[in-house]
């Protein structure tokens, strides 16, 4: 049996009471804390150009759209809402795969079961499928998409967006392989944003999101995806990091599906930047904030994987061009901590970046690289700071906030969400939808969930 079979098998036939509470508390929470990101981003203009250009498309309405008043065809739906839960880069994101899980899997789940008329148990546990399966498929090869430029929350989410979709249609496990083998044929999403400060990340889950309901689709019609997509001689792994047959551990992956469940391991972030600036930033929060102009130097330490990401260029980071790439520059994110005492929405602005004070020790900012034990289960980084009068502050974060070994509160996931969905609702709303969200599996039928909250 090929991955792609026995993710099928394993997804066609998991049952909402296979699924432990906890994981579907998290699930909740997660999709609760992507689509308040996508409010937040809605309300600051930011991602909407995938909301527009697919109503400009017009069609059936099907699904429903953060911050339209109306719906749109399901595939439509699912790339207006994964641009905008990830355009603010505020969701969250799996360690291990280094794949942002949510914001595929959520919108492409959601708008396939408004179509279908699902329930909210059914859209639940097909959430809890799609997440166990981007985490393994990206897991499998930690690290190695990003050593090549790909963007694995592209790649490997397009599976989970797809296995969601697929059971929520009632595909069977031959279609829903199928739908797997085409989904590797939509596969993409290349880091090439981050040489020319262009906000291009946000399409990436977007077109995931809607490649899987159209995988999903062409399948249960018939149309034919290769089984061995993902390991097999010119699959997943051969095409995207140079692995022969057999080399990536895909089945060790896959071997304990329904034992152990990765969808409490998926962190929440308590920044609205790459989660490799986290753990650095996280032991920075706790010495602000300080006196820029008493500051002599800082260095920054973090896995050399995530060098290339968020600390290089040096020149581009200590002085970003635009917002977003503000939001892959330590050198940035650590200065604007030390001089305002935090580095939440309000740091990642127009405004913000032209910050004399912040730029100004931003070219303060050295880094070296640490061998860290806890990554790649975990975002690490530490910080040591030197005053002018010699006094040397210090810090080390192993594991970042919000990861599961330094987990954010539930009360606190959903303070966020209140915060960034009142951006763009009123607090009746917010709680409306807050409470349905976290409630699902008592919903009878989820359509027009994210309109029904803005009436309320």
């Amino acid at each position: 049996m090929t991955a792609a079979q026995t993710i099928a098998e394993w997804a066609t036939t998991l049952t909402a009471d296979d699924v432990p509470e906890d994981v579907a508390d998290h699930a909740k929470l997660h999709f609760l804390d992507a689509i308040g990101c996508g409010y937040a981003a809605s309300a600051l203009g930011i991602g909407a150009e995938g909301r527009t250009a697919m109503a400009e498309l017009g069609g059936e309405p099907q699904a429903s759209v953060i911050g339209l008043d109306g719906a749109l065809p399901a595939p439509s739906a699912a790339f207006a809402n994964g641009m905008l839960c990830h355009g603010l880069d505020f969701d969250d994101t799996h360690s291990d795969s280094v794949s942002h899980v949510s914001v595929v899997v959520c919108p492409a789940a959601l708008a396939t079961a408004e179509t279908q008329g699902s329930s909210g148990a059914e859209l639940l546990t097909a959430i809890v499928a799609g997440n166990e399966v981007v985490t393994r498929v990206g897991a499998a090869a930690s690290g190695l998409f990003h050593a090549r430029g790909f963007h694995p929350t592209a790649i490997c989410g397009i599976f989970g967006g797809t296995a969601a979709s697929a059971r929520l249609i009632g595909a069977d496990a031959t279609a829903t392989a199928s739908a797997l083998g085409i989904a590797g044929s939509f596969a993409g999403g290349l880091f090439a944003y981050l040489d020319d400060a262009t906000a291009t990340k946000p399409f990436h889950p977007a077109w995931a999101a809607h490649g899987s309901i159209l995988a999903a689709r062409l399948a249960s019609l018939g149309g034919e995806g290769p089984p061995g997509v993902l390991e097999g001689r010119f699959g997943l792994y051969h095409a995207f990091v140079g692995a022969e047959k057999g080399e990536i551990p895909i089945d060790a992956q896959l071997a304990d599906l329904g034992s152990r469940w990765e969808t409490p391991r998926i962190a929440y972030k308590p920044y609205p930047a790459c989660h490799f600036i986290h753990g650095s930033l996280g032991a920075t929060a706790g010495l602000s904030p300080l006196d820029p102009g008493e500051i002599e130097d800082v260095l920054v330490t973090i896995p050399a994987a995530g060098v290339s990401l968020v600390l290089e260029p040096a020149e581009r980071k200590i002085a970003p061009r635009t917002v977003y790439e503000a939001k892959f520059s330590l050198q940035y994110s650590t200065a604007a901590m030390l001089v305002h005492g935090s580095a939440g929405l309000s740091a990642f602005s127009d405004e913000a970046i032209a910050d004399r004070r912040v730029l100004d020790l931003a070219r303060r900012v050295r880094y070296e690289t640490k061998e860290y034990e806890t990554y790649p289960a975990a975002f690490p980084g530490g910080v040591r700071i030197t005053m002018r009068g010699g006094n040397v502050l210090e810090a080390e974060l192993p594991h970042q906030r919000g990861g599961p070994e330094n987990p954010l509160s539930n009360e606190e996931v959903r303070v966020k969400f209140r915060e960034n969905a009142g951006m763009s609702l009123p607090e009746a709303a917010v709680e409306s939808l807050e409470s349905a969200i976290l409630s699902l599996e008592q919903l009878e039928d989820v359509t027009g969930l994210l309109r029904e909250p803005v009436r309320a």
